[in-house]
């Protein structure tokens, strides 16, 4: 048999799939191939304008980083609640969650001074910035460009946590294919990043913007050395254009406090 396959005899994809069993690795205990809520519960609310459910994930880091960030800017506006959603449990398919984040991923923000939900942490910080005219540059090229690097993300990041996290640090066994297919891409990404910020201070220039929000929790801690204890593995240390910038960002006491929201 082939080496990348010797913990595991090849497998022969059925006519249709199904779900049997459960897939194992971390998380195997809360995927499943339908949407939907789970049980009925309502959630949680408080008294400030903004209602944040969410976990101290990259994900969930970007959403509070951003609403710290407008409150030391002064948006009183944009004080909120925040709401522990623990995945492991199973917090996310509520009925009450579902309401207002049908995919039942985290973080989901809902507006009460205008009854609004909003999901996916993009579409968060979009939603924050053009609200209180905060955080994305106004010229409409400056503008693009934050919004070139928002979506870059927003695509870029499951190959650095569903695929090479996932096979790196929460599958049921090491697999050499996944584990050499998605290092490189997580190098190709960093150095993507890397090229980019030898010749910028932020990813929209020189002003700092929800892009660099959106990229700092997953890729500045990857270059810090902190996602899944792969540091040695990747050579994160050859960014050094990623770990100025990551530094930068770490050291903004708005993001000091968005990242401990939720642990």
């Amino acid at each position: 048999g082939r080496e990348f396959m010797s913990k595991q005899d090849e497998y022969t994809p059925p006519k249709v799939w199904t779900w049997d069993t459960e897939s194992g690795g971390r998380f195997a205990n809360i995927n499943r191939p339908v949407a939907g809520p789970t049980h009925d519960k309502e959630l949680p609310k408080g008294k400030h304008p903004i209602q944040l459910y969410s976990l101290g994930t990259p994900n969930g880091v970007k959403a509070t980083v951003m609403l710290e960030e407008l409150l030391a800017a002064g948006h009183t506006g944009a004080e909120y609640d925040a709401w522990l959603i623990n995945i492991g449990e199973g917090d996310q398919f509520s009925s009450g969650y579902v309401d207002i984040n049908p995919n039942s991923k985290i973080p989901v923000m809902f507006d009460t001074t205008t009854g609004t939900r909003v999901f996916e942490s993009g579409s968060i910080l979009v939603y924050l910035a053009e609200k209180f005219g905060a955080f994305l540059p106004t010229d409409h090229g400056k503008k693009t460009e934050a919004m070139n690097w928002l979506f870059w993300q927003m695509g870029s990041a499951p190959y650095l946590g569903g695929g090479f996290g996932h096979f790196y640090a929460y599958a049921p066994w090491k697999m050499e294919y996944p584990i050499n297919r998605f290092a490189m891409e997580v190098k190709r990404q960093m150095d993507v990043l890397d090229r980019h910020l030898a010749e910028n201070q932020f990813f929209a220039g020189d002003e700092y913007s929800i892009a660099d929000m959106a990229i700092w929790p997953w890729y500045g801690s990857m270059a810090k050395g902190v996602l899944y204890e792969a540091a040695e593995f990747l050579a994160v240390h050859e960014y050094t254009n990623v770990i100025r910038w990551a530094d930068e960002i770490g050291a903004r006491p708005a993001v000091k406090r968005g990242r401990m929201v939720n642990r």
